[in-house]
């Protein structure tokens, strides 16, 4: 299997108003993000990319464009990993719907949680993995198991998906922190995840390619899913 960078969009015109702009479709990105866009093209670079695949929200769309532009790469529209449906709180003030009962099941016992009106985040986790892990044996099979490819998704998705790579329950994925612009990485494998990185800001990011695979002539090459003994060594 291959390697995956998940990307949070930019700083969004809704990030830091109060409110929650699920599927609203008119959130853009703010001049922040915009940044945080262009700055992607350089914190990127040494990083082959096979592919991009990005939610079908605007906001995802516009932070992965001068990416997109760089590389000459086209995006690949995956309704899977889509903001999650809040339903009847979409566009609602986060201070009034932190004193709804169901604030505290979203909280505390994640896997419970329906919105009203929308989905359930245990729904949203099951469509965003289903997602990522069907992509990720797509481009592994088209472009190598030592392809790296990049989605750019939502905060709630991409926790989610990291709390199935680390093996972790839903009910505990508020523990995972992803901002905007972040880059969290996790590489498949035939047997379990790796997670690389989390809630990355500026490192280097070479380091998460992985070598070209050289298998013994005559045989298959085998052990990429074995964890190593003691902590790897590093890049």
């Amino acid at each position: 299997m291959s390697t995956v960078i998940l990307l949070r969009h930019g700083k969004s015109t809704a990030n830091g108003s109060g409110i929650l702009a699920g599927r609203s479709t008119k959130v853009n990105l703010d001049d922040t993000g915009r940044a945080q866009a262009e700055k992607l093209v350089e914190r990127l670079e040494g990083v082959p990319l096979a592919e991009l695949v990005v939610s079908p929200m605007l906001r995802c769309k516009q932070t992965l464009g001068p990416l997109a532009a760089a590389r000459g790469l086209g995006k690949v529209v995956e309704p899977g990993l889509s903001e999650v449906d809040y339903g009847d709180w979409t566009g609602k003030e986060l201070k009034h719907l932190a004193k709804e009962p169901l604030w505290r099941v979203v909280q505390a016992h994640a896997s419970a949680a329906v919105f009203p009106g929308g989905e359930g985040l245990a729904a949203m986790q099951a469509r965003s993995v289903a997602a990522v892990r069907a992509h990720d044996r797509r481009i592994a099979a088209e472009h190598g198991d030592h392809a790296v490819w990049l989605l750019c998704s939502h905060g709630d998705v991409i926790k989610s998906i990291l709390a199935d790579a680390l093996g972790q329950h839903l009910d505990a994925f508020q523990r995972i922190v992803v901002d905007p612009a972040s880059i969290s990485v996790v590489r498949y494998t035939e047997t379990r995840p790796f997670v690389m990185r989390v809630n990355d800001h500026g490192s280097d990011l070479r380091g998460i390619v992985p070598p070209a695979p050289k298998p013994k002539r005559g045989k298959k090459a085998t052990g990429s899913s074995d964890a190593v003994v003691g902590g790897t060594t590093g890049p």
